[in-house]
């Protein structure tokens, strides 16, 4: 999963880094609520808010990735289970 991934909200590319891109699902998300959490306290200088903000770009952006891959497995085997169904009905 390493590499650039879409931001949801924005249509542009991502870099993941290697590190967020070995994250799992929960991993990432887990460091994506206390990024949010770390900005939404806005006790933090400029520099560090920016980097915090970028961080959490990276994070929901492989988080992202995890649900549509999720979503896409989801559809192929709703898809092959109806197509199974409809093998049954034809004997």
């Amino acid at each position: 999963m390493a590499g650039k991934q879409n931001d949801a909200n924005s249509g542009a590319a991502v870099q993941v880094s290697p590190e967020v891109a070995a994250l799992g699902y929960e991993e990432a998300r887990d460091r994506l609520i206390a990024t949010v959490r770390q900005l939404e306290a806005g006790d933090v200088p400029l520099e560090q808010a920016i980097s915090l903000w970028e961080r959490g770009e990276e994070l929901a952006a492989h988080c992202q990735s995890w649900l549509d891959n999720a979503s896409s497995k989801l559809e192929a085997a709703v898809a092959r289970g109806q197509e199974g169904q409809a093998g049954q009905g034809e004997s």
